[in-house]
Parts: structure tokens; sequence; C-alpha cells
């Protein structure tokens, strides 16, 4: 039979399934040739179960299409389609063996609603904002058109529901990644890695897609306060690796580690005998460590501090404060420096003991007047004395007897 012959034959329907090429795209609506008499409709709200902008967001001049017969008339040449339909009968028998076995398949994603985002999955999936990304996201303008990576969490038929997750992909994705990276690197190894986030108690680098910590002590040779005082988010640095842990999922990195440290260089800064100017970084019961220079402390022992006798340090220096010593002693290996203020200072003259004169008579004061008719220290007027006092009494205790 000829072509004309077929037309005439073929008969349609409302709740057939034909297919056909997308032969004409308006703004609101697309034409399909379907080998009819005529060529069928779809409009905009039966291309896609989410909202379009316009028709040519969901399919192009002569892509082939399979759509449901929704309307016709002969008499006004009207054959009205919906390829929605068709899609989401399919999409839902995909959707529930995507839900059962948890794997993960490619989205478009076609518009940003308030709470996330939209994309055509046959049915209308939603992703959450929480379930976006690993990260928190503010603004999602720049989401519609792109494709992530999803899994169904959850699924409706009976209420059209299918929630959608990309973080939990990206999730997996990520500590896969991390294993593999953990198991290639070795501790005491030093490679580069970018700020990603700063905290109160250190950052954390990305090395290679997982994020290792350089602790506050480890990111420099001197005292830090804080780690936004010596990096930034976005800086690239060098760090060694000090720890991994895979049963943990942790990384120690080290900054400082990674660059020289300071006793390497001071070695041709400091000499034995040299008097340079310190500053009092902290104060003990038995001496003062003073920073000669950053990373490098030495010690004034508490009998170097002053040339008087001092009971503790506080009693003459404070914390911060800016001193003159001497280098006594310089181990680098040991990392040790002994020093000295007293000896930066001139020792006082000792002071002068009073002469002892020859006339100690002179230094004795005057005398003692002996004459005092009540007091003698002679034995005869110690003995007058008695009998005067106690004769009669003598005399009576002799008689008696």
């Amino acid at each position: 039979m000829t072509n004309q012959e077929d037309l005439e034959i073929m008969t349609l329907k409302k709740g057939d399934t034909v297919k056909g090429i997308i032969v004409k795209i308006e703004d609101n609506q697309a034409y399909v040739s379907i080998g009819y008499k005529y060529d069928g409709v779809i409009p905009i709200r039966e291309l896609s179960s989410v909202q379009l902008d316009n028709a040519a967001a969901a399919v192009e001049v002569g892509q082939e299409v399979e759509c449901k017969v929704v309307s016709i008339n002969d008499n006004k040449e009207s054959l009205v389609l919906s390829k929605r339909a068709v899609d989401s009968e399919k999409s839902w028998e995909d959707l529930e063996k995507y839900f059962a076995s948890q794997e993960a398949f490619e989205v478009t994603v076609a518009d940003v609603v308030k709470g996330g985002l939209v994309a055509d999955v046959g049915a209308r999936g939603f992703i959450p904002a929480s379930m976006v990304e690993r990260h928190f996201v503010e603004d999602f303008s720049d989401y519609k058109g792109r494709t992530l990576r999803v899994k169904v969490k959850e699924l409706d038929r009976e209420n059209s529901k299918v929630i959608l997750s990309a973080k939990e992909v990206l999730e997996e994705e990520f500590e896969a990644n991390k294993l593999k990276i953990m198991a290639e690197l070795t501790e005491g190894q030093i490679i580069e890695g970018t700020v990603q986030r700063l905290t109160q108690f250190g950052a954390f680098v990305d090395v290679g897609g997982v994020d290792g910590l350089v602790h506050v002590s480890e990111i420099a040779w001197n005292h830090v306060e804080k780690p936004s005082d010596v990096v930034s988010e976005g800086d690239v640095v060098r760090v060694k690796v000090l720890k991994v842990d895979p049963e943990k999922g942790k990384i120690s990195l080290s900054i400082k580690a990674a660059a020289p440290g300071p006793w390497d260089s001071a070695a041709g800064q400091i000499n034995i005998g040299d008097v340079v100017t310190g500053e009092v970084k902290r104060l003990v019961n038995f001496g003062a460590f003073v920073e000669l220079l950053p990373g490098v402390e030495g010690l004034v022992h508490i009998s170097q501090i002053s040339h008087k006798h001092i009971g503790t340090p506080h009693e003459v220096l404070k914390e911060g404060q800016e001193v003159q010593v001497k280098v006594l002693d310089f181990n680098p290996s040991e990392k040790r420096v002994s020093l000295s203020i007293k000896e930066t200072e001139e020792a006082p003259a000792p002071s002068a003991r009073p002469e002892r004169s020859n006339n100690s008579s002179r230094d004795r004061g005057p005398k003692e007047v002996l004459n005092n008719p009540n007091v003698s220290l002679s034995n005869e007027g110690l003995s007058f004395t008695l009998a005067e006092r106690f004769g009669d009494k003598l005399d009576k205790f002799k008689g008696n007897n």
C-alpha cells in the first residue's frame, strides 16, 4: 500500500501511545509528526513533570519522542499529545529499581525553588537544600542546568513524591577517595596542600581531596595565638605528615615541621659571649626564659638575673620585658642556651666596713662609777655588808648551839 493509504487506514483514540519526531518548537508547545493526517501538538505543561520556561528546554527539532494521546478531533484537526504521561509511567519503574538498589544516577537540575532543587526524573524529583552538598550552600541560583549524581531517598508513587540526595553520593565518593589517599600517605612525608578552613584550634588543609588538621601548635615555630594570624583560607602550604589514622579517618599535619627549624638557622646567629637583646617569655621559680630569635629561647638561671640576692625572678622581671643578655653557653643540637643578665651589668662596689679602733676603751663608752656606797664588788665590801645585815641572827644561832 502507498503512504497515502497508510494515513487513511491509521486510526487514533484517546489514551493511545504513539511515537513521532519533533518538527517544530514554539515557546509554549512543540509539534510532532507521528505519521497521521496532521501533526500533533505537545503543550508545554505536557512536555515535562517540572515547570518549564519554554518548550525548547525539554525537546529539540529532530528528536524522537513517545507520547500518549490526550485528545483528538479530526474535524478541527486537533491532536493533543503528552510526553510527560509516557515518561512518568516509565520513570516510576526505573525509580523503584534505583530505590531498591540504592544505585546512583544522573539528573539535570530543572529549577531552583525555596528549600532546594527540582529535577525532571519522569516525575518531579526534589533535592532538599540539606541534601545537595557536603557543605552548607547559601545560594543555589547557579545550580540550574547542572548535572548531579543522586540517590533516591524517599519514593511515594501514590502521592507522586520523589526525594533525591546528591550529598549521599558525594559522601560515599569522598570516603572512598579518602581511604585511597590515606593509604598513599606515609608519616614523615612532605607534601603541598591548600588551607580550606580555620578554627581556633588549628587549620584544615586539603591534601588531594582529603582534609588534614594542622594544630595551632604546629603552624609556626614561634607561639601562635590564633591560626588566622599566620595563614588564610586558600593559601597553598607545605606540610609534613605527622600521623595517619585510617580507622578514625584522621590525618595530623605540621606546617612548621616542613620548614627549617629556628634552631637550624640559629647556629650562625648566636655565639658564646654575644650580648643580645631578647624578650622575657616565661618566668618560673628557677629563672626566666628569654626569646632570642623566633622559636629560640634561652634560660637565665635565677642566679644570673641580678647581682643582689632575689627570692624569685618576679621581683625584678616581668613577661614581655626586653632585656640585655649575655650568651654563656649555646648548644643547638640539644636546643639549649644559657644566658646571663647580671653579666651585662657592672657589679656594684663592695660596701665599706667600719675600721676597728686600737683604743678599745673609747668604743666601749664611759666606765661605770664604782664608788656607790650601796654597791660593792670587792670581797671585803661584800663580807661587811653581810655581817652588818645578818650579824645578830648569826649570834643567836651560835648561842643556841
